[in-house]
């Protein structure tokens, strides 16, 4: 999958939480956060191949770990909000945020 056919769920309603702007806004977060990874991963490869000391990689390889982290819960918290603000019924928004949920136990 290429960045930009990251798509995060849409509900198709009225309310303007869950508008096409909204989603479009956050859509555009988690593809930017994924550029910069892309642009962290690429460094970290010049850093190895320019011999750099293994604490310094390390160090850079921690911040993308934690930048893809940031990102996957960027999605997820969009993904949950889209779910609540977007829900038919109690139990409709129930098996949403289960279904996020399990997405997060085995992801996260």
């Amino acid at each position: 999958m290429t960045v930009s056919t990251v798509k995060l769920p849409l509900r198709k309603t009225g309310s303007a939480s869950t508008s096409p702007i909204y989603r479009t806004e956050h859509q555009r977060d988690v593809i930017n956060r994924l550029k910069r990874i892309e642009g962290q991963v690429r460094g970290l490869i010049d850093m190895v191949e320019d011999g750099r000391s293994c604490e310094e990689v390390a160090q850079q390889m921690s911040a993308a770990r934690k930048a893809m982290d940031k990102a996957f819960y960027r999605m997820m918290a969009t993904s949950v909000m889209e779910a609540v603000s977007a829900s038919e019924s109690e139990v409709h928004t129930f098996r949403e945020v289960e279904r996020s949920t399990r997405i997060l136990e085995k992801y996260a």
